[in-house]
């Protein structure tokens, strides 16, 4: 059983992504978690009226910023779903990353949440903050889909993929996405990619029928012997080829809401492909 105590959500003001906010607050309602927001203040986040003085800092209220923001965006969702939860705010200064990492640590947190692109941690999120972040820590990260941020939809879990390998790690990935689906009563398929089937020769390329039935049979087989092992039932997507593409197709096909990925703790196809998973998937992928 999932136990999420507290979810840390690092916010990029003033761009914090509502969206994200938004997928906070439900599973914190969720798993009555609290929530320890971080901004990591630099001169970028002065300009748009974070105070500099650390005395002036310490009584400037940025949730209630972030909410008059949002209403600005037509979001006039955004401060009821915020409504009845535990909310601890922290700022702190220097490098991004390894202040997230570090509050991180200290706070002994469950869940890390953040946007998989911003502007103030840099021009672009993803390659910079959230990739050294996922670099280096273990404790599973939900990141927004990589998508202009919007004023926010009702967020839901209806339908969660999981991406395995064909390796040892996939208890932890299937276990979270199980353990999601079972907790918002979602759907859950397991999803894994093979190595593409096409051969290349005069006149073009053709699928190998026999290479891509060998492929498909033995992803079948150590997926139904991982179900059996943990005592789990879901439906099985086997696509071939590129991984991100094929995992996209499966987004669609299983309208799925959430990926989990299993991208830790090292090599692996599906940690190679980690970051252009997180850029082509347009649901929130949790890595873990």
């Amino acid at each position: 059983m999932l136990n999420i105590k507290k979810i840390f959500l690092p916010v990029d003001f003033p761009n914090a992504s509502l969206r994200l906010i938004h997928q906070a607050a439900t599973l914190a309602h969720h798993f009555r978690s609290e929530i320890v927001m971080l901004h990591v203040v630099t001169a970028q986040s002065h300009v748009a009226g974070v105070p500099q003085r650390s005395s002036e800092l310490a009584n400037w209220d940025m949730l209630a910023e972030i909410i008059r923001r949002g209403q600005k965006n037509r979001d006039q969702a955004l401060e009821s779903e915020l409504n009845g939860l535990t909310i601890h705010r922290i700022f702190a200064s220097g490098d991004p990353a390894q202040a997230i990492v570090e509050t991180a640590q200290q706070e002994k947190v469950d869940l890390i949440m953040m946007p998989s692109r911003g502007y103030t941690f840099n021009q672009f999120l993803l390659g910079s903050v959230t990739a050294k972040v996922l670099q280096v820590t273990e404790c599973p990260i939900w990141t927004g889909p990589h998508v202009e941020d919007s004023p926010a939809q009702k967020f839901g879990i209806r339908n969660v993929l999981c991406a395995v390998d064909l390796n040892s790690h996939n208890r932890k990935s299937v276990f979270w996405a199980a353990q999601m689906a079972a907790e918002f009563g979602a759907g859950l398929t397991l999803a894994h990619v093979t190595a593409g089937v096409e051969s290349w020769g005069p006149g073009g390329s053709y699928v190998n029928p026999r290479w891509k039935r060998e492929l498909v049979s033995n992803a079948s087989q150590h997926i139904a012997e991982l179900q059996q092992a943990m005592g789990i039932k879901a439906e099985v997507f086997i696509g071939s080829g590129d991984t991100p593409k094929v995992l996209s197709q499966a987004v669609k096909e299983t309208k799925a809401d959430l990926l989990v990925n299993g991208c830790y703790p090292y090599g692996g196809n599906l940690r190679t492909h980690g970051y252009a998973i997180i850029r082509a998937v347009p649901i929130p992928i949790l890595s873990v």
